[in-house]
């Protein structure tokens, strides 16, 4: 774990390296997965049923390779009615702010006499990708899903690995709450392949999203163009900006929260007094034991993990907004004063009592954000990732009288005689016909 210190004359250097750092994987699989994009292209359900055997060691027949509504029965009557009701809050909270980002057609007039507007439609088919592998995340199958029914696609199929034949309970729940009952047991960049091209028994989408491993992340890259991607993920990262006033243990925790992911997930403490840093960096070494997942966590915290010490907040913010971090939790007294300096963040949990781990579950914003400073530029999964707009334009002989003499010039400048004309032609109609 780093420490460093904004009152050190090495800490510019310090930082530089800090947000340097490469966490991403440095695997090389282009190669690779352009072979089995092809081989998708090329032999359909059969090379989907070939690596689904070499990969997962299920053998599947094509007929076999969506799950049924039985089984998706079966799998939610095994699940807890406590954890069935969990999912149900959560799913209600998501789909309720989801509902609530939905966007109004704009129309307008202007003194030329035209009319001009925009108008949002859904994406007709859209394919969420859910990792099977290590973990299982249902809840990213209600932050991937419930988004994408709000917005009103018309069609919604998930993608999810079945190691040894095995599909988590929990997440066939969650896609069943979510109204999905197209479920493929395909996983890697042979699922990405069959999303994106089609095969005999998996229909091609317009927009792929969801997280995934480095097969799945190169794949994504690679068939961007033919559909969309909500982009390519890394590994997670908290940020949280906490005074004295905060539980040292409860600090600990969130950071922990964040370093449980993977080895490669990064937590880091911003405060102003370095005796409370002390505590937190203490309380992370109490914690560590007590995880399941500690030797992930302990990994993370030991070659990702920084606590940076600052002389004010407002010298604290400046740093966040380099850092630009996935989630950024604010545990001081006026968190929304804080708040509003940031101006790179995926989400932010504003108090002392919204650890991060909230908004994974039922907080209702999105848990699906930009990674590894991309919130510079990226925003975080929304209805508008499955919606698009168009733009219309109606005007009258008048209208076009009134402008087009305007856009003939600015034609012929260009060079564009084709453009020119198909202009003036109407304008000089029109004047002869008055």
């Amino acid at each position: 774990m780093r420490r460093l210190s904004t009152a050190d004359p090495t800490f510019p250097a310090e930082f530089a390296a800090l947000l340097a750092q490469a966490r991403e994987t440095t695997e090389i699989v282009g190669e690779q997965v352009a072979a089995i994009i092809a081989d998708v292209r090329a032999r359909g359900d059969a090379a989907l049923c070939d690596y689904t055997r070499r990969f997962d060691r299920v053998d599947v027949a094509p007929d076999r390779l969506r799950v049924t509504a039985a089984e998706i029965a079966a799998a939610k009557a095994t699940v807890q009615p406590e954890l069935l009701a969990a999912l149900d809050l959560a799913a209600t909270r998501i789909e309720a702010f989801h509902t609530a980002q939905m966007p109004r057609d704009l129309e307008m007039a202007d003194a030329a006499g035209y009319r001009m507007g925009m108008r949002w439609m859904p994406l007709d088919a859209v394919g969420l990708y859910v990792p099977g592998g290590k973990a299982a995340y249902p809840s990213s199958v209600l932050m991937s899903a419930l988004p994408a029914r709000a917005a009103g696609v018309g069609r919604i199929a998930i993608t999810v690995p079945a190691p040894d034949g095995v599909l988590n309970p929990l997440v066939l729940a969650a896609a069943e709450r979510a109204g999905i009952t197209e479920i493929y047991r395909i996983g890697g960049a042979q699922a990405i392949a069959a999303l994106a091209y089609g095969t005999g028994t998996v229909p091609a989408v317009d927009r792929i999203v969801g997280p995934g491993n480095a097969f799945v992340a190169e794949a994504k890259r690679q068939v961007f163009g033919r559909v969309g991607i909500d982009g390519i993920a890394g590994p997670s990262e908290v940020v949280v900006v906490a005074d004295a006033g905060s539980n040292p243990a409860h600090v600990a925790m969130d950071l922990l929260a964040q370093a449980e992911h993977d080895e490669s997930a990064q937590s880091i403490l911003v405060t102003t007094d370095a005796a409370f840093a002390d505590a937190v960096a203490a309380a992370v070494e109490a914690a560590l034991p007590t995880l399941p997942r500690a030797a992930i966590a302990r990994k993370s915290w030991a070659e990702h993990g920084a606590i940076v010490i600052v002389t004010d907040w407002t010298e604290a913010a400046e740093l966040v907004n380099r850092l630009a971090p996935e989630h950024l939790q604010i545990m001081i007294d006026e968190p929304e004063a804080f708040f509003a300096r940031i101006r790179h963040a995926g989400a932010a949990f504003l108090g002392r009592d919204l650890p991060e781990a909230i908004g994974d579950y039922v907080a209702g914003p999105n848990h699906v954000l930009p990674t590894g400073r991309t919130s510079r530029f990226a925003s975080g999964l929304s209805v508008f990732d499955f919606l698009k707009r168009t733009t219309w334009v109606a005007g009258d002989a008048a209208a076009l009288a009134a402008v087009g003499p305007a856009a003939v010039r600015l034609a012929e400048a260009e060079g564009l005689d084709a453009h020119a004309k198909s202009i003036a032609l109407r304008v000089a109609l029109n004047d002869r016909a008055t």
